[in-house]
């Protein structure tokens, strides 16, 4: 892993954390640092089922804030097919398996360099 991914990973943290909490399965973070101007990174995460993606989704806001990291919007918490949260600088979706590979997030950013973030352990060194 190139020294840029390793020290993305390392600011993606507070979210990753969040987001294992809830037993997410294929997370995938897409450093699009030199790609765009409005986020560095976007992290896709698949969950089991519309309720386990909401509740990902839901875990991640509340947990974050309480850290004073606010989003500036989220979207579909409630429906749990898709939840967006933007956080300004990461941008996080949570998707059911079928409605993830609808939006192939990841084919629409090709280009990206990404890490592939599944097998995140949040007590092992960075």
């Amino acid at each position: 892993m190139t020294k840029e991914l390793t020290d993305l990973k390392e600011n993606l943290t507070p979210y990753i954390n969040e987001i294992f909490a809830r037993k997410a399965e294929r997370v995938t973070a897409i450093d699009v640092r030199k790609l765009t101007y409005y986020t560095d990174a976007i992290i896709v995460v698949t969950a089991t089922s519309s309720r386990q993606a909401s509740s990902i989704a839901e875990n991640v806001y509340i947990n974050l804030k309480k850290v004073n990291i606010m989003p500036l919007g989220i979207e579909g918490l409630q429906e749990g097919n898709w939840a967006l949260l933007d956080f300004g600088d990461v941008i996080i979706h949570v998707f059911n398996k079928e409605t993830r590979d609808f939006y192939d997030i990841e084919g629409l950013w090709a280009d990206a360099p990404r890490l592939d973030l599944s097998e995140f352990d949040k007590d092992s060194s960075l």
